[in-house]
């Protein structure tokens, strides 16, 4: 531990972070250019370049878009402010290509530093928390190689919990409802920030912040409303949920691959074929994971500390990621980064790294830098079942830990 009068930093610390911060910068920047995954970043582009040659942004859910209005927001922007996108149909182009890719990567380093003013007080574990999320590779490899977006709605989850843990509770329910307008991913934030304001802020305070988040959320759809944005949107995403993504487990490592895995030897099953009667494995995945999130609630409830709120986001977003059907390799992302915030000690920077390894190699695994699954890490067989196992079993230790030590934890100071 790292605890010292004033937990003021040092002018060496201050250089340790920024120089390593820089490298992570540096990483990035050489990373934009590669092709990654081309599937996806060919689609991003095309939407983009839709938004860019005369698409009006009111109608933009006439695309394909898998995406709330957040997301459209930032691909609007880039279709006005880089000019390769007026031409770029696609990923082909290297302008367009790094474009992309800017954003997420960008949002990266700002999850490092959310990590490190988290940590603050005690700097050597900032510098390392903040520097191992800058440099793991689940981090740089989705944004900076792939092309995903999966930091940007994590950013704004840590950007709420920051502000709501500095006491600033209504910015950081309208950072929560902009969450949750990027992707949907982020809903299982809304567990433990409900837990945490109702016991911190009592239910009619806490409900006031719900309309605030509600109201920040239902605005991001204004300009989509007058071409029926949300009901298009609703109709993409039930294609893509049904029709595409619709099985047990699409390349997660959780309780479903467990099934999948021996069921189908590394291809896939539907979570719409009935178990018992009206009985689906997607509804069974839905019954699984309210009762692992009706969990964290009430160890949240019972523990409204900086602790709990970042613990308690760390094990709802596993709670997701392991028991729900339709799971991608990637939505255990924002775990690792709540729990390098939430870290202290030995054991919990064990669990941390377990977690950083596995779900780095479950996404390498799914989508390995020759876009061939399997080509660097066997995604089925044995690393999936150990892989599956041992997230299953951080998220045991990680509730386990939340619910330790209640009682003296409701007296707790907010903050660290």
């Amino acid at each position: 531990m790292d605890e010292r009068a004033g937990n003021s930093w040092s002018r060496r610390e201050r250089i340790a972070l920024t120089v390593g911060l820089l490298a992570a910068a540096i990483l990035r920047l050489a990373l934009l250019p590669s092709v990654g995954l081309r599937a996806d970043t060919d689609q991003f582009v095309g939407w983009v370049h839709a938004l860019a040659t005369g698409l009006p942004l009111g109608d933009a859910y006439r695309l394909d878009l898998s995406f709330p209005p957040v997301m459209v927001y930032v691909f609007w922007a880039l279709a006005h402010v880089v000019p390769a996108f007026g031409t770029a149909a696609d990923a082909g182009d290297l302008a367009a290509r790094i474009a992309i890719k800017i954003p997420a990567a960008a949002a990266d380093l700002g999850l490092a530093l959310g990590v490190a003013y988290l940590l603050r007080e005690r700097p050597r574990w900032a510098i390392g928390a903040a520097l191992a999320v800058a440099i793991v590779p689940l981090t740089w490899y989705v944004s900076a190689w792939w092309g995903q977006f999966e930091s940007i709605y994590v950013l704004l989850g840590l950007l709420a919990a920051i502000l709501v843990l500095d006491d600033h509770p209504v910015p950081a329910a309208a950072a929560l409802g902009l969450a949750i307008m990027t992707k949907p991913q982020a809903l299982p934030f809304l567990v433990p920030f409900a837990a945490y304001a109702i016991s911190r802020y009592g239910w009619r305070r806490a409900a006031v912040l719900g309309v605030v988040a509600g109201a920040v959320a239902a605005a991001t759809w204004i300009p989509f409303l007058s071409d029926g944005g949300p009901s298009r949107y609703l109709d993409n995403l039930g294609h893509y949920e049904d029709q595409v993504f619709g099985v047990l487990s699409l390349r997660a490592w959780n309780a479903w691959w467990l099934a999948q895995e021996p069921g189908a030897g590394g291809g896939f099953i539907s979570d719409s074929g009935r178990i018992l009667g009206p009985l689906t494995p997607r509804l069974l995945g839905y019954v699984l994971a309210g009762l692992g999130e009706l969990v964290v609630f009430l160890a949240v409830l019972r523990r409204p500390t900086r602790d709990g709120l970042l613990l308690g986001l760390a094990a709802s977003v596993l709670v997701a990621f392991c028991f729900l059907t339709t799971m991608h390799e990637r939505y255990s992302y924002g775990a690792v980064i709540f729990l390098a915030a939430a870290l202290s000690g030995r054991f919990r920077a064990f669990l941390w790294a377990v977690l950083a390894v596995v779900a780095t190699a479950n996404v390498v695994a799914a989508i390995p830098p020759s876009t061939v699954p399997g080509a660097l890490i066997p995604l089925d067989g044995l690393p999936g079942i150990i892989g599956s196992i041992a997230v299953l079993g951080v998220c045991a230790a990680v509730i386990g830990i939340l619910r330790r030590r209640e009682a003296a934890a409701i007296n707790a100071p907010s903050t660290a």
